[in-house]
């Protein structure tokens, strides 16, 4: 297979990112471990190569290097920070360990001109750009320019335009560089020439063909946890395949107000979709009883999802297939030797993976797609826009929006609260302009009065967030008026908060958010 641009990963955080900005200006690209990368490049034929960014320096000799191939081609090669500084080194220049790193927003002037910078900077400009490393170059190799400049990385951009190679000092994918996807887009389609013919149209219909040959007359399982991708995953297999896909619902207890029917609706009601609605509530909950530790309590909910199913899936029987919502940010990590913060931050919201011990062909149909993609197939797809337009809710659920130990008057506080929450936000229409908001119930709890009375009650934190990728994230600026109308309903009509505050952190490159 034919792979128009080849990512070879050097271990950055945000690499997936670039692959992100790629496909948004319509050209299909796929993220290779750099250890894995001479193979792919004989297999995936690329038309383009970005090597990324990555943690280590390239001043020690035994720190990642991209195959001597990748410069020997004869296609464009973009490197982004520590990519280009393996490229410079490689190609005969130098690089040098700083005195301190740059993190954050860094201003680059443009000194030279290049069909990098079509429409995006004009010869002078002056613009904001997101740096992020250690090492800096000191001296370029034969044949390069310096395009572009700032003040601690005078080769902030480098160019050799007679063999498309091109160097990045800072960041173009990431939203703090705003003109940095037109940067990537110039690069794929103006200097490599690539058709932007990837979209999900054409998507969808490839899938259905290929979930077809792939499943015959076979019968498929399909683990719905109530989230978008395992249902733009069902209702993909539902239209390719029909009654041959039967549904697996387990209901953990543990989500929103009025989700759990919601989803039983849309497949039974408005598909027609074979559906196992498995109501574990109780067990989830007795499970989970006195038990406090976030970690824990993922584990205990992700063995007990795995038991609930495995159950229902034996008593069904006869089916070879089984069908899992898996994106492509799941089969980048489990091919990636790597390793890094992603991995944690990702165990953080999953509950896990379905056990070997079932034996099952697996289906998946979305292992190429990034989350942007899955709502975009769900809605070529005729999925209800409120359903795919839903904000993220992790695999543990309600279960890590309730820190300590989880009880049956805890979530039903939060869930008041957080119904509350997402009405207000509804009704100001503001939903839509937020990535994903939620309500948090804290382990601590303040003395009040409400009327005559004294009260012990609970703290609840509010979130809202503002994103496009889900990498990155800025608080959301709620008028005040809002919130002080929010909390107030929460206070008067959820028995057990008698306080409300609002998270205002922010989520720049390389951290975590609060949750």
């Amino acid at each position: 297979m034919t792979i128009p641009v080849l990512i070879i990963d050097f271990g950055s955080q945000v690499t997936q990112l670039i692959a992100r900005r790629v496909r948004e200006a319509g050209v299909y690209c796929e993220i290779v471990p750099y250890n894995q990368a001479e193979a792919a490049l004989d297999k995936a034929k690329p038309k383009a190569i970005i090597l990324s960014g990555g943690p280590a320096s390239v001043t020690l000799s035994h720190t990642p290097r991209a195959p001597q191939a990748v410069f020997e081609l004869g296609v464009p090669v973009l490197g982004i920070c520590y990519g280009q500084q393996t490229m410079v080194q490689q190609l005969g220049g130098r690089v040098e360990a700083a005195s301190g790193s740059e993190f954050g927003r860094a201003t680059i002037e443009i000194t030279g001109q290049s069909p990098l910078f079509d429409n995006v900077w004009a010869l002078g400009a002056r613009d904001d750009v997101w740096m992020s490393h250690g090492d800096r170059v000191i001296e370029i190799p034969h044949g390069f320019q310096v395009i572009a400049r700032n003040e601690s990385a005078p080769f902030a951009v480098i160019a050799d335009e007679a063999r498309k190679f091109y160097g990045t000092m800072f960041h173009p994918e990431v939203v703090h560089t705003p003109k940095g996807g037109a940067l990537l887009r110039n690069f794929v389609q103006g200097i490599a020439r690539i058709a932007p013919d990837w979209n999900m149209r054409a998507f969808k219909e490839d899938a259905i063909q290929g979930i077809r040959a792939q499943v015959g007359k076979g019968k498929v399982i399909c683990g719905l946890s109530g989230g978008v991708d395992s249902s733009v995953a069902a209702v993909l297999i539902h239209e390719a395949i029909g009654d041959q896909l039967t549904c697996i619902f387990v209901d953990t207890g543990l989500m929103r107000a009025g989700e759990a029917d919601e989803v039983v609706s849309l497949f039974r009601g408005h598909y027609n979709i074979p559906l196992v609605h498995a109501d574990a509530a109780e067990l989830f909950l007795s499970r989970l009883e006195g038990v406090s530790d976030p970690e824990k309590k993922r584990k205990i909910i992700g063995a007990t999802f795995i038991d609930v199913f495995d159950e229902e899936a034996h008593k069904i029987g006869g089916a070879e297939f089984l069908a899992q919502g898996t994106l492509y940010p799941d089969v980048i990590e489990s091919v990636s030797a790597i390793g890094g913060p992603s991995v944690t931050i990702k165990s953080h919201h999953n509950v896990g993976g379905l056990p070997e011990r079932m034996k099952m062909k697996l289906v998946e149909p979305l292992r190429e797609l990034f989350k942007d993609e899955v709502r975009a197939l769900g809605r070529e797809l005729g999925l209800p826009a409120r359903f795919v337009g839903r904000h993220p809710f992790p695999g543990p659920g309600l279960a890590i929006r309730v820190p300590g130990e989880i009880t049956r008057e805890k979530l039903t506080a939060l869930r008041k609260a957080d119904t509350i929450y997402l009405d207000e936000i509804r009704k100001a229409g503001l939903y839509d302009e937020i990535w994903q908001a939620f309500a948090v119930l804290l382990p601590v709890k303040t003395v009040g009065v409400m009327g005559d009375d004294r009260t012990y009650d609970h703290v609840c934190a509010l979130r809202a967030v503002t994103s496009t990728d889900g990498m990155t994230a800025d608080s959301y600026p709620f008028e005040h008026a809002f919130l002080a109308r929010t909390a107030t309903r929460i206070i008067n009509e959820v028995k057990g908060i008698n306080r409300v505050v609002y998270d205002v952190t922010s989520k720049p490159p390389g951290t975590i958010e609060w949750e």
